[in-house]
């Protein structure tokens, strides 16, 4: 599993834009495959690609069959899965909102009998799962549940992925185009991944126990009414909703079932820290000034932790940083985790050349997509820079997806390792 290959290109014209990446697949697959004749004796090693994974933009989208159908014509054998997004990204370059219509591809030499695609019209049957990539239609009904399905059908309870994303044609790929439901991709033991989930937001306030609950209504925190509690977390105590709203219309919440996940306890003290891999952040959509309650994005239940919180760049920043650091470290044994507190600015355009990874896919939130880094492509330009120039492609989601959860700001970083080793998420 070590011949993996990228490309990304942009045309008006999906055609010139799929022609473009091709040609840098087959000068990349002709330079790997020079290298393994020198380091064989002149033997030809070449690996046949047998996965590929597809990304594209909306404008791209009414195409989605002719050009799922040109690729299964260039690349005959190769199993394909992938999804529209708003933005798609490969190493070190986003292309978000592009008029002019964008794709990126990857191409991965896994045996066969390592990896099997499934969607509704192909259940995932008779094969021993450890992982899977998934990707999903946002306006299938049950969503959540699906996605918790789907992972119990796995060894190791673990699902990487995420949510289509377009304004008005949502697609996901599983060697056909697909409108609702999931899809994707399993992967047996033998195939080796890191995983890490990082967070886009920061707690405003401490972390509160739900004590009631109705569905999504939420009315009271700590046993005190819940919408005393956030206009108290966020400085607002003694106003009126109405007149809060401004505010409110930022802060987002973060709930788990876990109170490890969470990075301050319920003592009224903020701690500036990162949610854990737990945490999922959900709209604020409501506010019930009868029973002094809120309601929220998510179905709530007495015994969750909840944190308000907002989109922190800065915080976003070193929390992506952070987790590129775990990865390279898990990956290469040498490597040191001095990384993290470097500035993206002193990091090293590339890595090693004996890089334990193989290939990645990077799936991000479409709110964090765009400027929200402060330059363009600064959010992949961060990753390249902390991992190295690997081969990666990912899209900017409507939710991502990681363990069995749904989330909201994030990004799901998985990378494919060179060597067996086992999932750690």
């Amino acid at each position: 599993m070590q011949a993996f290959l990228h490309a990304h290109a942009t045309h008006p014209d999906w055609r010139i834009a799929l022609a473009l990446a091709a040609a840098q697949l087959d000068a990349q697959a002709q330079a790997q495959s020079g290298m393994r004749r020198h380091a064989s004796s002149g033997a030809d090693t070449t690996t046949t690609p047998t996965l590929g994974w597809v990304y594209l933009t909306e404008h791209y989208a009414t195409h989605s069959e002719a050009l799922l159908a040109e690729l299964q014509s260039r690349w005959p054998g190769v199993a394909w899965v992938g999804a529209t997004g708003v933005g798609v990204a490969a190493s070190g370059v986003e292309y978000f909102d592009d008029h002019d219509g964008a794709l990126v591809l990857m191409l991965a030499a896994i045996p066969t009998t390592q990896f099997r695609v499934f969607s509704g019209a192909r259940p995932l049957r008779q094969f021993a799962a450890n992982t899977a990539l998934v990707h999903a239609d946002p306006a299938t009904a049950d969503l959540p549940e699906l996605i918790r399905d789907m992972a119990g059908r796995t060894d190791s309870g673990y699902l990487f992925g995420g949510l289509a994303s377009a304004r008005a044609s949502c697609r996901h790929i599983a060697d056909t185009v697909l409108t609702g439901g999931l899809s994707g991709v399993a992967f047996s033991r033998e195939v080796a991944i890191v995983s890490r989930v990082t967070q886009g937001c920061q707690p405003v306030g401490p972390t509160r126990e739900i004590t009631a609950a109705e569905r999504n209504v939420i009315t009271e925190l700590d046993g005190r009414p819940a919408l005393d509690c956030l206009l108290r977390d966020v400085q607002l105590e003694g106003r009126e909703p109405r007149e809060a709203l401004p505010r409110l219309r930022q802060i987002l919440v973060g709930l788990s079932n876990s109170p490890d996940e969470m990075p301050a306890a319920s003592t009224g003290a903020v701690v500036r820290g990162a949610f854990g891999d737990d945490v999922r952040v959900r709209h604020l959509i409501g506010l019930d000034p009868g029973r002094r309650g809120i309601a929220i994005g998510d179905v709530a239940e007495p015994g969750m932790r909840l944190a308000f919180c907002s989109r922190n760049t800065e915080a976003a920043r070193r929390d992506l940083v952070r987790i590129c650091a775990e990865v390279r470290e898990e990956t290469e044994p040498e490597f040191t985790p001095q990384l993290a507190a470097t500035p993206a600015s002193a990091l090293p355009e590339s890595g090693p050349p004996t890089s334990g990874i193989a290939g990645a896919v990077y799936v991000s939130c479409a709110g964090r997509g765009g400027p929200h880094f402060g330059a363009p492509s600064a959010e992949l330009a961060l990753v390249r820079h902390a991992l190295g120039d690997v081969p990666l492609v990912g899209f900017f989601a409507a939710g991502e997806i990681a363990h069995a959860n749904l989330y909201g700001y994030t990004g799901v970083l998985t990378v494919f390792r060179r060597l067996r080793d086992t999932l750690t998420g």
